[in-house]
């Protein structure tokens, strides 16, 4: 594999990492409101909850 797509690889298995543990653990699978403002919020308190978990990690 070339140099420029083991890079690419690496970056989008991050952010497929990123994107499943906010499916399954901070509740962007089962988004219970309508409309892109508050699903983009819903989505948002995920992301800082993940954020903050990961800072926690660490830490320890």
């Amino acid at each position: 594999m070339p140099p420029a797509e083991a890079i690419r690889y690496n970056e989008r298995t991050v952010s497929e990492r990123i994107n499943s543990r906010l499916k399954e653990e901070f509740g962007g699978r089962n988004v219970k409101v309508r409309g892109a403002k508050k699903v983009s919020l819903h989505l948002m308190f995920g992301i800082i909850a993940l954020f903050a978990d990961q800072l926690l990690m660490l830490v320890r």
